[in-house]
């Protein structure tokens, strides 16, 4: 499994590698150079699926996530 993503802001493309957390979802996350804070796309589960490089443990697993369908 992979843990490291790295998210990219949609306002000003800052980039930045993360460790996702493995028990929770992540909806919010705030840019490090603009401060946007971050939200999921709609149908997504949580900023990592909707920003990141790499999906969420969960949707790695092929489980659900926060009541989501991989």
């Amino acid at each position: 499994m992979i843990l490291i993503s790295e998210l990219t802001c949609p306002d000003c493309g800052h980039k930045r590698a993360e460790t996702m957390p493995t028990d929770a979802c992540q909806f919010f996350y705030e840019c490090r150079g603009c401060g946007a804070v971050l939200r999921p796309k709609p149908g997504d589960c949580c900023v990592y699926c909707s920003y990141g490089t790499v999906p969420c443990p969960p949707i790695q697993n092929g489980d659900s996530c926060c009541g989501h369908r991989a």
